[in-house]
């Protein structure tokens, strides 16, 4: 390796990539834009290669970029391991480990997994945290997760990660006890009524998007966009909203009858939930440990695998 290429370099170029801008990654990074750019220059002189350029859309990756990438992030979440080593030793404690989860798996899957994890290292401080699947990679790629659990997302986004599947579920239609569409079977009825959609980001989306399509039904005209699981609950207990979201996030109310499940067949929406880590890492102890009491929750909770 070129022995001009300092820390600094790497940590610039990869902030300017997650946030695709070079003010965004100076604010996180606690640069101005101008120094960030100087950053960025040093760098792409040192390689004698353009990595970004700056469009519309914000800062685009070139096909050098996107290379230089990937080992990037790579030795930034080996680099932070280490320190994390290091402090453990220091600290004398056992250290830490951080999980992401899609909002289907932190409703159902990982408390369970997390009791068991608990059970078998009581002194590892669990860090658990929750979002949709495109903020989750980026915080696994940028090594500030040690692992995540969820839906396997498009191809696009899923590039230096690795996935191995724990079970497979599907979405479901949900509406409040005594809701006017009660049984209703047709996806069509639901264009009058206000439905709760979920976001581009989630793993979901594209997968209700293509049963939507499969039933020549177009054009929800009252939407909200959202995979809040509080939020949905909440409006769909409170109002004649229709709820899509996965099966998993909302058994618990189905099961005591806050909530009940439109008989609409989702079988199109099936896919593979699992466990993504950065691909061609090895897993510490504590993380293999979490993904035996991943596998202990699932089959405890007989879900299909």
């Amino acid at each position: 390796m070129d022995r001009r290429i300092k820390l600094r370099h790497i940590e610039a170029f990869a902030e300017i990539a997650r946030h695709r801008s070079l003010k965004g990654a100076g604010e996180a990074l606690g640069l101005t834009q101008p120094a960030i750019s100087k950053i960025l220059k040093e760098l792409e002189d040192i390689l004698a290669m353009r990595l970004m350029s700056r469009g519309r859309g914000g800062v685009e990756l070139s096909a050098a970029g996107a290379v230089f990438l990937k080992g990037a992030e790579a030795s930034l979440a080996a680099l932070r391991q280490g320190f994390d080593g290091v402090s453990r030793l220091k600290t004398g404690g056992a250290g830490a480990l951080s999980v992401g989860a899609m909002p289907s798996v932190a409703a159902r899957v990982l408390p369970l997994a997390s009791l068991r994890f608990r059970a078998h290292e009581p002194e590892t401080l669990l860090r658990v945290e929750d979002g949709p699947h495109g903020f989750l990679m980026e915080r696994l790629r940028a090594g500030r997760l040690d692992l995540a659990v969820g839906r396997m997302g498009p191809p696009a986004t899923m590039a230096g990660i690795s996935f191995t599947p724990l079970y497979s579920e599907q979405v479901a239609f949900v509406v409040r006890a005594g809701h006017p569409l009660s049984g209703e079977r047709r996806l069509a009825a639901l264009r009058d009524h206000l439905v709760i959609y979920p976001t581009e980001r989630a793993a979901i989306r594209p997968l209700v998007d293509r049963l939507f399509i499969a039933e020549g039904v177009a054009g929800l005209a009252h939407r909200i966009e959202s995979v809040s699981g509080d939020y949905g609950r909440g409006l769909t207990r409170a109002s004649d909203a229709v709820w899509i979201i996965s099966q998993s996030v909302v058994a618990g109310d189905i099961a005591s009858g806050l909530l009940e499940q439109l008989p609409i067949e989702t079988g199109i929406t099936a896919g593979p939930v699992g466990v993504m880590t950065r691909a061609e890492e090895e897993a510490s102890p504590a993380a293999q440990l979490f993904r035996r009491a991943l596998g202990e929750a699932v089959r405890a909770l007989g879900l299909n695998t």
